[in-house]
C-alpha cells in the first residue's frame, strides 16, 4: 500500500486522478442536460442541480420538483442546491430533499447577478457572517441534512469570504466549492488565483476550485498551482465542451476520431429535450442557440457556419445550418 501511494504522489499533479464536478448553471444543467451528458459522455463524478429558490410561498415549485425527482435522473450522483437567506426556507428545502432520498443539500452563496444579490441572496449574503451563522446553526440543530456550500470570494471584495471562514469552522460543512471571482465581476475578468490561495491558507474546510477551467491545459496549470485541491468544478467549460471531463481524467489533448458523430447525437438529444419542454419553433431554437453560445468556442474554424446557425428562424434553416457545420467538422476529424 505504501509503495502504491508513493508511486501516485510521484506523478505530476495533472496526471493524478481528479474528482470532477458539474457546477450548477440555472437554465442549463437541469435533468434533461444531465441525462444527455451522461448518455454520451463521461468524466463527471458528481452533478449539482440548479438551485431551489422560493417565491412568496413556503413551497417547492413544480419545476424544481421535476428536476430533482429520482425517476427523472439517470446520473450516478446528484446533489440538490438551495439559494436562500432564510433559515426557515433552508430547513423546508432540506426536509423536502430528504423526503426524496437525498442526504446532502448545497447552499448557493455564489450567484453573482444583481437581481439576486440585491435581495441578500447568493454572493450578496457573503458579507453577512452573523446571518450565515444563524442559518447554519438552525439547519444543523433542526435537521440531519449534510450541508455543503458553493461560494464566491465575496461580492464587493475577495476579503469577505475570509470573514466567513471562522463561522464555517463551527460546523461540519462537507465541502466548499469556491468560484474564484467576486460577485460584482459576474463572469468578467480573470479568476483571482491569489485570492483562492488565501482561502486555502485561512480555512481547514475541504475546498473545491471553480472558475474558467476550459481546457486540459488550463486544468494542468491549476492542478500544479494548487496541489492540495483534488476536486474541480466545471461550469461553462463543461457546456462548451462535453469531451473536456474525460480528456482531463485521461490526460488527453486530442479529441476522438468520432467526435462529431457523438456530438451530433448529443445535440439531437438536447434538441428533442427542448421540444418536449418548450412550445413553438422559436422557443426551441432560442434554447438551442443558448447552447451554441458555448459550443462555438470549440469550433473556432467554423465561425461562418455558426453565424448561419444563430440566424436561423425556423427548424429547416436551423437543421440545414447545423448539418453543414457537422459535415465540415467531421471532415476535419477524419
Amino acid at each position: 500500500m505504501n509503495d502504491v501511494n508513493h508511486k501516485n504522489h510521484s506523478l505530476p499533479l495533472h496526471l493524478m486522478q481528479p474528482t470532477l464536478i458539474s457546477s450548477p448553471l440555472q437554465g442549463f444543467t437541469d435533468f434533461r442536460f444531465r441525462n444527455a451528458f451522461h448518455q454520451f459522455f463521461d468524466g463527471i463524478d458528481v452533478f449539482y442541480a440548479p438551485y431551489i429558490r422560493f417565491g412568496g410561498k413556503m413551497e417547492i415549485k413544480q419545476v424544481y420538483q421535476k428536476d430533482l425527482q429520482p425517476k427523472n435522473n439517470r446520473v450516478r450522483v446528484l446533489i440538490p442546491q438551495v439559494m436562500t437567506c432564510s433559515a426557515d426556507q433552508f430547513i423546508y428545502a432540506a426536509k423536502y430533499v430528504q423526503s426524496l432520498g437525498y442526504d446532502e443539500l448545497n447552499w448557493n452563496l455564489g450567484c453573482p447577478y444583481p437581481m439576486v444579490t440585491n435581495k441578500g441572496l447568493g454572493s450578496g449574503l457573503i458579507a453577512q457572517p452573523k446571518r450565515i451563522d444563524h442559518i447554519l446553526d438552525r439547519v444543523h440543530s433542526e435537521t440531519g441534512i449534510i450541508v455543503s456550500m458553493k461560494m464566491r470570494m465575496g461580492y464587493e471584495h475577495a476579503g469577505e469570504i475570509l470573514e466567513v471562514f471562522p463561522v464555517l469552522e463551527k460546523y461540519p460543512i462537507k465541502n466548499i466549492g469556491i468560484h474564484a471571482r467576486i460577485g460584482k465581476q459576474l463572469y468578467k475578468g480573470g479568476v483571482d488565483l491569489e485570492g483562492f490561495q488565501r482561502c486555502i491558507e485561512n480555512t481547514s474546510q475541504k475546498l473545491y476550485f471553480n472558475g474558467d477551467i476550459t481546457s486540459v491545459e488550463v486544468y494542468r496549470e491549476m492542478a500544479d498551482r494548487f496541489p492540495s485541491i483534488d476536486h474541480w468544478m466545471l461550469g461553462r467549460g463543461l457546456i462548451a465542451d462535453p469531451y473536456l471531463p474525460r480528456m482531463i481524467k485521461n490526460n488527453e489533448t486530442q479529441y476522438p476520431e468520432n467526435r462529431m458523430e457523438i456530438f451530433s447525437k448529443y445535440h439531437d438529444t438536447l434538441f428533442t429535450a427542448a421540444e418536449q419542454k418548450l412550445t413553438g419553433e422559436k422557443a426551441v431554437i432560442r434554447k438551442m442557440l443558448s447552447y451554441w453560445e458555448y459550443f462555438e468556442s470549440t469550433f473556432p474554424e467554423s465561425k461562418r457556419l455558426i453565424k448561419k446557425i444563430t440566424k436561423a428562424k425556423n427548424y429547416e434553416d436551423y437543421d440545414d445550418a447545423v448539418k453543414s457545420l457537422m459535415e465540415v467538422e467531421d471532415y476535419v476529424y477524419q
